[in-house]
């Protein structure tokens, strides 16, 4: 896809093990290592990485192994993202989106970016709805976000997952707005706030915690593993995001709550539905034979009656 479509770029806005579960294959090498993929004939190449505090650019070299071409793609990785939740401030999401756009790889003289995350509609969706946004401004365009966002939907159902998601669109734009209409100097202060040149809370090399076996290739999949010297740093942090997300877990817990509810009043009438159908079907199993029976005995009346009434007319 990426060879067919001419991309430029891929932004990646998950990591590949979140919560103990993986979420995506890695794709790209992280030594100097060349990764093969026979089925559909391309090689990758690392050729440099720069990593910041929360976010990695990787420059990759993709080899059409038949015809010997090749072509240099840009890996922007977001890697301190939450599933199902949103950046650590529009700055940061902000300076980290002109990053990819100050690289021309959004430019329509190229082809589509591809932008994922795990399921491809949350963070994805935060991205796409900005950056679109951001555009239609710069065009001189009035744009309404919310109409916009149901635009999106109708190509890529259930864009933006959470209210908070949404809420945080709705401040990346105003606050991208700023540099649209000129303020040169907002792009250093989103740098400035992002803290980008620190070093990143995470080690943002794979660490392989697992390793499969890709067409003959052996890739380390990701472990967010904590350095000893910075857990105190990182417990404070998680523990802010956990204080932001509070709202959005508790009406997820909600939804679960009746989900539960709903699935245990389904599972009650199809308890009643079940025991409905085994008297129909004991009904259907006696009623010939209680029709029988009572044929039988309006006969064996009937004959009483007739005899009783034969003998006491001969005995008269």
């Amino acid at each position: 896809m990426v060879w067919q479509q001419k991309t430029k770029a891929v932004v990646m806005l998950n990591r590949i093990v979140e919560k103990e579960s993986v979420k995506c294959a890695q794709y790209w090498p992280t030594d100097d290592q060349v990764m093969l993929f026979k089925e559909t004939g391309f090689s990758v190449k690392l050729l440099s990485e720069d990593v910041k505090s929360y976010y990695t650019v990787h420059l990759l070299q993709l080899e059409n192994i038949n015809s010997g071409e090749t072509r240099t793609i840009s890996h922007f990785h977001y890697t301190t993202w939450p599933d199902f939740g949103v950046p650590e401030s529009p700055a940061s999401f902000l300076n980290f989106l002109f990053k990819v756009r100050e690289s021309g790889s959004l430019n329509p003289d190229h082809g589509p970016a591809v932008i994922h995350c795990s399921a491809g509609i949350g963070r994805s969706g935060t991205f796409s709805l900005v950056d679109t946004c951001l555009v239609l401004m710069e065009k001189g365009d009035d744009i309404n976000i919310k109409q916009v966002l149901l635009n999106m939907r109708k190509y890529r159902m259930g864009l933006i997952q959470t209210p908070d998601q949404l809420r945080f669109s709705y401040m990346a734009i105003i606050e991208g707005a700023k540099c649209i209409k000129g303020d040169s100097s907002i792009q250093k202060r989103w740098k400035e706030l992002s803290k980008e040149d620190l070093s990143p809370a995470f080690d943002h090399s794979p660490n392989k915690i697992m390793t499969e076996k890709y067409n003959g290739n052996r890739i380390g999949l990701e472990e967010e593993k904590l350095t000893g010297d910075r857990c105190t740093g990182l417990s404070s942090k998680m523990q802010d995001t956990m204080e932001e997300n509070s709202e959005s877990a508790l009406r997820k817990r909600i939804r679960e709550d009746r989900k539960a509810t709903t699935a245990q009043k389904v599972q009650q009438m199809k308890q009643r539905l079940n025991e409905n159908e085994r008297k129909r079907k004991r009904w259907l199993y006696w009623q010939p034979i209680l029709t029988k029976m009572g044929f039988v005995s309006v006969i064996l009346v009937g004959a009483f009656v007739g005899w009783t009434l034969f003998f006491q007319q001969n005995a008269l």
